[in-house]
C-alpha cells in the first residue's frame, strides 16, 4: 500500500466537502439560495455562512490564530441561529468570499502546526476544552460533510441538480423514465413493508 501524508488526507476530504457545498449555490437565484427549505429553516447560503464560521473558530481561534474577520453572528449576545442564514444585506459574494478566506486561514493553520498541537476551545466547558489539531480538523470535516449532505438534498428538491460536483453526479445515469420507475419500486416496497408490519423484524 502506498504510504500517505495524514495532513494531505485530511485536507483532501475537507476540500472536497468545501467544493461540494459551494457548488450547490451555482446557477440558483438569490431567493433559492436563501429560502428556508425545512421547518427548521435550513438554507443553502446559511450553510456556507455557518461552515465559514466553524472553520475560522476551530482552525483559527482555537489555536491562537485569530483571523481578524468580524463575525457578529457568533459573538456574545448574537441572535440564536444567526450563523445559519444570511440577511438581505449579506450578499452571496460576501458569504462566499468569507468562506474562501476561511479556507485559506484554516489551511495555513493546518500547514503551520503539527497534528498533535493542543488548542483550547473557548466555547467548551472549562477543564474539557483542550483539543488537538487532528481532532479539530476531523471535527470540521465531519461538520462540513454533514452540511454538504443537507445541501445535496435541498438542491435536488430545488431544481433536480445532484452530485458532488457538476462533473461528478455520483449517482446512476438513468434518464427520467428510469428514475420514475426506480422511485415507484421504492414506494411499492415501502407500502408492502408497511402492510406486512415488518417494523423491528429482521430476515
Amino acid at each position: 500500500m502506498t504510504p500517505t501524508d495524514p495532513k494531505a488526507d485530511l485536507h483532501f476530504y475537507l476540500q472536497s466537502a468545501r467544493d461540494a457545498l459551494l457548488w450547490k449555490l451555482e446557477g440558483l437565484s438569490e431567493y433559492d439560495i436563501r429560502r428556508p427549505a425545512t421547518p427548521t429553516g435550513t438554507n443553502l447560503l446559511g450553510l456556507v455562512k455557518h461552515a465559514a464560521s466553524v472553520e475560522l473558530g476551530y482552525l483559527g481561534d482555537v489555536f491562537g490564530r485569530a483571523s481578524g474577520e468580524p463575525l457578529p453572528w457568533v459573538a456574545d449576545g448574537a441572535e440564536t441561529n444567526a450563523d445559519m442564514w444570511a440577511t438581505a444585506e449579506e450578499s452571496r459574494a460576501f458569504v462566499v468570499e468569507l468562506y474562501r478566506r476561511a479556507w485559506a486561514h484554516a489551511d495555513a493553520t493546518i500547514d503551520a502546526l503539527a497534528l498533535d498541537t493542543v488548542g483550547r476551545v473557548p466555547w467548551w466547558a472549562e477543564g474539557r476544552d483542550e483539543v488537538t489539531l487532528h481532532h479539530a480538523v476531523t471535527r470540521v470535516i465531519a461538520d462540513t460533510q454533514r452540511h454538504a449532505g443537507h445541501a445535496d438534498i435541498i438542491r435536488e428538491l430545488t431544481d433536480g441538480a445532484v452530485g458532488m460536483r457538476e462533473d461528478n453526479a455520483a449517482v446512476p445515469t438513468g434518464g427520467a423514465a428510469w428514475w420514475e420507475e426506480y422511485r415507484g419500486r421504492l414506494e411499492q416496497a415501502a407500502r408492502e413493508a408497511e402492510g406486512r408490519g415488518l417494523s423491528g423484524q429482521t430476515r
